[in-house]
């Protein structure tokens, strides 16, 4: 099975207890939340599209067996540090975040006033942490384009470019777009941001330091183009359905 959609791959041209949080954290870097997560099946007799032999490659078959995942999202910017941490239950869809602060549990059809921005700041850091599997999850709210041959913004290299453009609507943050950069292994290695769909760069990065956690890819470091600015994630564990 593994070996035919490897196959079709390469036929391609070549995505409810609470507390009350007591300190609200903002985090400058904030920059998509959007709502995870489907369980989509994996179709084999078909040609993959890019985003899903993105999203599969990452391991996207395996997250139906995810029972809870656990992470810290953290951000180190010139000399100052910034962390939080989450555990998520994607079959409950209770979420738990983690601060120096406080912590607060909500589940995600019941959000509330304050759950919401605890929400805000989970889509987003998801997103870092999953952004290969949202090229399936958020399918039906963006539009797409592929470019066989572009050159990465950071390496300066030759890669495949897939960009994303989310509709004016639905979301936190609706009209935003993404530039994906990768090579035949459908692996990212860069990525930009654009808030709004403008034209230059909100945020550049590069997706590096992966690693297999129960069969989810996982890109643990992403390092700025410029500066002394880098996001990474640390005491991962994804516990899976036995």
């Amino acid at each position: 099975m593994k070996k035919s959609f490897i196959f079709l791959v390469i036929t391609l041209v070549l995505i409810a207890c609470k507390t009350e949080v007591k300190t609200e954290n903002k985090y400058e870097e904030d920059i998509e939340t959007r709502d995870p997560s489907p369980i989509i099946e994996k179709n084999e007799d078909k040609i993959p599209t890019t985003s899903e032999a993105i999203a599969y490659t990452n391991g996207l078959e395996n997250w139906s067996k995810v029972k809870e995942i656990k992470y810290t999202f953290n951000i180190d910017k010139d000399s100052t540090h910034y962390q939080r941490s989450w555990i998520w239950k994607p079959k409950s869809n209770i979420v738990t975040l983690i601060t120096d602060e406080d912590t607060i549990t909500y589940h995600r059809s019941k959000i509330d006033s304050i759950s919401k921005k605890a929400d805000q700041r989970f889509i987003n850091d998801k997103y870092w942490l999953l952004a290969p599997f949202n090229l399936i999850w958020d399918a039906d709210s963006f539009t797409s384009e592929h470019q066989v041959k572009a050159i990465s913004p950071i390496s300066k290299t030759e890669m495949q470019k897939l960009t994303i453009i989310y509709k004016n609507e639905g979301g936190y943050t609706p009209g935003d777009a993404y530039d994906f950069y990768f090579k035949g292994d459908f692996i990212i290695r860069e990525w930009v941001f654009r808030k709004g769909n403008q034209l230059e760069p909100s945020l550049i990065t590069s997706w590096e330091n992966y690693e297999n956690f129960n069969g989810i890819k996982i890109a643990k470091m992403h390092k700025r183009d410029q500066g002394e600015w880098s996001l990474y994630f640390t005491d991962i564990k994804v516990t899976t359905i036995q």
